[in-house]
């Protein structure tokens, strides 16, 4: 497993570098508010679709959540893209045993109320507007591991062109109030799944003037 690396210098640099470039990618950038508990950590659902997801979501923590932001890549993007271990990046070997060190590390993250971590639980990408989303199991252990001390909140993020040459983007945020312990994969994926169809609805319905 890699874990983030912490330089205080580089981290600033990446923090003032991915803010410059989501910032310079995007026409505009769109969430609503949530009430965030200064008491617990935050665990972030979210869709996966593209390169960005991660980088507007860790734009979004500075906005809003204000955490120390981590995310779960797999091995081989840690490997490649080793920069986005000083945004907080660590990794996991899907079906091998070094997943279980991944899965407990997040345990650990989410029971220190000054972290956000962030996961895909659809395991890899899929195109921004599918109409079903599928849960990986592993994310029910962490979960579970950190009973109580986490707050779930569900993000589903769209990108559209509309009449501009740069695309905005919409994080659709909800906090879940159903902390899913000892619950199984279904309960937690058809939460989230009403979550994102009716934002995928909203996001479709916006009138363009």
């Amino acid at each position: 497993m890699l874990y983030p690396k912490r330089n205080f210098l580089i981290v600033w640099i990446f923090k003032t570098y991915v803010k410059w470039l989501v910032s310079r990618q995007f026409h505009e950038f769109i969430f609503n508010n949530v009430q965030v508990d200064p008491d617990r950590s935050v665990l972030l659902i979210a869709n996966h679709f593209s390169f960005w997801d991660g980088l507007i979501l860790f734009c979004l923590n500075q906005k809003l959540f204000k955490k120390k932001f981590h995310v779960m890549v797999l091995q081989e993007t840690a490997y490649h893209m080793g920069i986005l271990r000083y945004g907080g990046a660590y990794s996991v070997t899907k079906n091998s045993r070094d997943m279980l060190t991944s899965l407990d590390y997040t345990a650990k993250l989410l029971n220190d109320p000054q972290n956000l971590v962030l996961m895909f639980p659809q395991g890899k990408l899929y195109s921004n507007f599918v109409s079903r989303i599928n849960f990986e199991k592993g994310i029910l252990k962490p979960m579970n591991k950190a009973e109580g001390k986490f707050q779930l909140v569900f993000a589903a993020t769209f990108i559209q062109y509309f009449k501009h040459k740069k695309p905005s983007v919409t994080v659709y945020l909800k906090n879940e109030d159903k902390s899913y312990v000892n619950e199984n994969i279904g309960e937690l994926e058809r939460s989230y799944q009403q979550h994102y169809t009716e934002s995928k609805d909203l996001q479709t319905e916006i009138e363009i003037k």
